[in-house]
């Protein structure tokens, strides 16, 4: 346990994770990142609050089970799924839009603004409204009033202001929404939603956003009441969809960045809490698997979709799969043929292996439909004959009779699993065991073909890869995957409450879009600096932010990401740190290389830099292959960076504008498309400022010269670079 260097007071950050089933809340060291405690409570779906309720329940029990005094709460965040609820059940508000232009385009801006009906989900839409503004001449209040009340006469609860080029010039936009509110309403901004052209899908991302506002505020004001009746007066966070968290302020205005926050927190968790670099993360529960990479310290992140609809909304790239540990086995003549998407606890049944063994005096198979719309091919057991099928056979259950569950969170009792696959070799004449891996084979067939779609689209180094599993149900899918794809594993700690580990340890996060066509090195500053302020305007600690830039060469955006941890008081930072030679070895293991073959190539204050050679065979085996995968890993362990192939370069930052410029000459290539730099990463501190996603040399001297403006002329920086991947 760690204290406040100043009071010697505990620092605890509290995260909550919003579940299908259930709702858990966890206690974890602000500085250490021990687990510290946990509650759960059953997910409050049909409570008249919503899962609100379940929020505030879980922190309660929390509070109450490890004694937390108010005064030692750092910081409290939960995930929500009402965003994605609300889209997927069409419980939204009706919007009204005040579309606004000017000149001889206005005709053709009208119907860009003028979104109407928004499918949401299958046969769910969003109904939206629509009365337009001249604004040739200012935003007159009388004007705005008017519309409004033809809008509220349609029916409109929640309003919009847009207008063409409002992400140059956002005064009128912002002018009507100061009338409206003004008047008593909620407007949504557009251009505070996103600041990229593209008036059509701006207005329909600010109208969506907007219908969630009720619901939404409704849910944060009771939480936040709950949080501050409680004592606490630390910052109350939410989850983002892109992995960060963002106050609860931001969310008032911006609810749409909390879609797919459940998923989001696990990934968080595997970045802050298990410290996966590179690697895919599977967060297997009950019902379905989520997958999604992390890639070079932070998660893919994809355009988002609603009917079909392009939004101006980044969310985690995330495939949900119907299988994980609850998932009910499909038999046809003996054979398995799928497993999933049924699952137990849909189906109402229990597992074999948290059944009591007594209870299978004569088990018996059955082939059942467990829902009308289901086929009639899912196998359930009945204790004895002529009872009713009580238990369903899944995918935990083969798991457990095959001694792949080291874990006490999935662990069943063995005596329950062997007398029920012992019925079903005599019932179907086969043998268990291979009828348990028949299933398990079933069952990660899903994960595989996802994980090597992945590989695929992203061009992920095969050598280097990693699976981590999460979840309740991790053991009974990612092992068997991993062994299957011969890849190495990993299972987090607490992998049962890992999503809400994750919540709790999120970094507070913004991220900043505007079309460019040919960014300045003005243009990048600007937009790095406002993802900065953002982040520091949250809560972020000034030190620990960290800004990344990318240059979309295709989309023409400049797109700045700031994240930063909670303002607390600085550790010890000489607690934990690891000798240089148990470095190597986490390094060697990450590499995947031999220990003679890894060398140090260069130190910073916190931070080493490891290369390791690595051979492969080619030409039928008659030839070797070298490779040179990097790895940089801070003193106490934690892997921050991963190259299949590098280069370093030891320099300082009185020297880096000389060494840089040449580094990059040395490695650019010419192509069809122009010069085509390296991905570079300098090594500074306890940085790793990652300058891969620019696309010039300009560029990415401005970006490193805005880093090293506080570094030391003395102080060491380390240039890495590596293959530009296409």
């Amino acid at each position: 346990m760690n204290y406040d260097s100043v009071n010697g007071k505990r620092k605890i950050k509290v995260g909550i994770d919003v579940g299908g089933t259930f709702t858990h809340a966890v206690a974890v060291d602000a500085f250490s990142s021990e687990l510290m405690g946990k509650a759960m409570v059953p997910t409050t779906h049909s409570a008249k609050e919503g899962v609100a309720l379940g929020v505030v329940q879980s922190l309660q029990k929390l509070v109450e089970s490890i004694g937390i005094s108010p005064d030692e709460v750092a910081l409290i965040a939960h995930s929500t799924t009402q965003a994605t609820n609300a889209l997927l059940e069409g419980d939204v508000a009706t919007v009204g839009i005040l579309g606004m232009g000017k000149g001889a385009m206005k005709f053709r801006v009208k119907s860009q603004e003028n979104v109407r009906a928004i499918e949401l989900a299958p046969h769910k839409f969003l109904r939206a409204h629509f009365v337009f503004i001249d604004t040739s001449d200012a935003v007159k209040e009388e004007a705005v009033a008017a519309a409004l009340d033809q809008l509220r006469s349609a029916g409109a609860e929640i309003f919009v202001t847009t207008e063409a080029f409002g992400v140059d010039d956002p005064s009128n936009e912002e002018g009507a929404a100061g009338i409206v509110k003004k008047l008593g309403y909620h407007s949504t901004v557009a251009s505070e939603i996103s600041h990229l052209y593209g008036l059509r899908v701006r207005t329909q991302t600010a109208a969506i956003n907007a219908s969630m506002v009720p619901k939404m505020l409704e849910a944060a004001d009771m939480t936040e009441a709950s949080v501050k009746s409680s004592g606490i007066a630390s910052p109350l966070m939410i989850m983002r969809s892109d992995g960060g968290v963002m106050s609860i302020g931001e969310m008032r205005k911006r609810p749409i960045l909390t879609m797919l926050s459940g998923p989001a927190a696990g990934v968080a968790a595997a970045l802050m809490y298990i410290h996966i670099f590179d690697g895919i993360f599977i967060e297997v529960g009950g019902t379905s698997s989520d997958i999604s990479i992390i890639r070079r310290g932070r998660p893919v992140l994809k355009t988002a979709e609603i009917g079909g609809r392009r939004l101006f909304l980044r969310t985690l790239d995330v495939r949900t799969v119907g299988v994980a540990g609850g998932s009910m086995v499909r038999i046809s003549k003996g054979r398995v043929i799928d497993v999933g998407p049924r699952s137990a606890h849909i189906a109402g049944l229990k597992y074999v292996s948290f059944s009591n063994p007594e209870e299978f005096t004569d088990p018996q198979v059955h082939l059942i439909r467990p829902t009308s719309s289901d086929p009639d091919d899912y196998c359930a057991i009945s204790a004895r004959q002529g009872d009713e099928p009580r238990y369903a056979l899944t995918a935990t259950d083969a798991a457990n009779y095959l001694g792949l569950i080291t874990g006490e969170y999935g662990r069943g009792n063995p005596e329950s699993v062997r007398k029920v696959f012992e019925a079903i070799s005599t019932f179907y004449k086969t043998d268990a065991r291979r009828f348990a891996r028949e299933i398990l084979e079933k069952a990660t067939e899903k994960i595989v073909r996802v994980v090597d779609s992945f590989v695929d689209e992203y061009k992920l180094d095969a050598s280097l890869l990693q699976l981590v599993g999460g979840g309740g149900a991790a053991e009974v899918i990612v092992p068997f995957t991993a062994d299957r794809m011969k890849v190495s594993h990993t299972i987090s700690k607490n992998p049962e409450v890992i999503s809400a580990i994750g919540v709790a340890l999120g970094l507070i996060r913004e991220t900043v879009e505007r079309n460019i066509i040919q960014p300045t090195e003005q243009d990048i500053l600007k937009a790095r600096q406002e993802a900065l302020d953002g982040v520091l305007r949250m809560g972020a600690s000034h030190d620990s932010a960290e800004v990344h830039v990318e240059i979309d060469q295709r989309t023409k955006k400049v797109i700045a990401t700031a994240y930063g941890t909670p303002e607390l008081r600085t550790r010890d930072l000489s607690v934990g740190i690891l000798p240089e030679d148990q470095l190597r070895e986490i390094a060697k293991q990450g590499l995947q290389a031999s220990q003679d073959s890894v060398k140090t190539v260069g130190e910073t204050k916190h931070l080493y830099v490891f290369q390791a050679t690595r051979f492969k065979k080619s030409f039928f085996g008659l030839r070797r292959r070298a490779s040179h995968p990097v790895a940089v890993i801070d003193r106490s362990g934690v892997v921050k960076l991963t190259l299949g192939r590098g280069e370093a370069v030891v320099t300082d930052a009185g020297s880096v504008f000389d060494v840089l410029p040449k580094v990059l000459d040395e490695k650019s290539l010419y192509g069809d498309a122009g010069l085509l730099v390296p991905d570079v990463f300098a090594v500074m501190g306890a940085k790793v400022v990652d300058l891969s996603g620019l696309a010039g040399v300009n560029q990415i001297m401005a970006v490193c010269r805005i880093e090293l403006q506080q570094v030391p002329t003395t102080e060491t920086v380390i240039v890495i670079t590596t293959e530009k991947q296409i």
